[in-house]
């Protein structure tokens, strides 16, 4: 691979085979920046929604997004096949995501434990894993707004934990606390989500 920086063309051309998608990982391996584009096309949403549900905004999602492709671009090598490409691009997405929040602004605050919640308890358990359909249950059923809304260390654990799957132990090692800290922070999740889901509802029946 030859330079780090992607070239706007990179974005603009479109290759022959859809759907070709080692053809594409091997291209990008070779130094073609071309090959970005369909790869973007395919998982961009995904790589978008993730940093959106992890940073909690808009903004910052889409710079986070746009550098998870840099990085995809400059260690596509590290990338070896033992894995399916979109377990491996999601995997640098959360750490590219957490990584860029850690510069933008101040890291943990503060730690709390809360008692669970059963309001709301059957949309919260009910949240699906990673793919596109899953994306758009989660944002048709106005999960996505609350999800933004948590406090930033239970969000960041609860997506991780809920969402993408990580185990508490993988969790408590990436953000250098205790698994009992994480453990924690997505029982508080949880609760905060039930609560706010349950004020919805009761404010839905309000103007009804």
């Amino acid at each position: 691979m030859t330079g780090n920086v992607i070239q706007p063309a990179a974005f603009k051309q479109r290759q022959n085979n859809a759907d070709d998608e080692q053809g594409w990982i091997e291209q990008l391996k070779q130094g073609k920046q071309t090959a970005l584009k369909p790869l973007y096309d395919k998982y961009g949403k995904r790589v978008y929604a993730l940093c959106y549900r992890l940073s909690g905004d808009a903004e910052l999602a889409e710079d986070i997004c746009q550098e998870v492709f840099v990085q995809v671009w400059k260690k596509i090598g590290n990338f070896q096949g033992d894995s399916q490409f979109s377990t491996w691009l999601y995997s640098v997405t959360s750490f590219q995501a957490i990584n860029y929040m850690r510069k933008q602004k101040r890291w943990w605050q503060s730690w709390f434990v809360d008692k669970d919640s059963t309001s709301g308890e059957a949309m919260v358990d009910a949240i699906p894993t990673n793919d596109e359909q899953h994306d758009f249950a989660l944002f048709r059923s106005g999960l996505d707004k609350h999800i933004a809304n948590l406090p930033e260390q239970a969000r960041i654990v609860f997506v991780l934990f809920a969402i993408e799957g990580w185990r508490h132990e993988e969790i408590s090692k990436e953000l250098n606390i205790a698994v009992g800290s994480s453990k924690a922070q997505y029982h508080r999740a949880k609760k905060l989500l039930k609560e706010a889901l349950t004020l919805e509802e009761q404010n839905k029946g309000v103007v009804a």
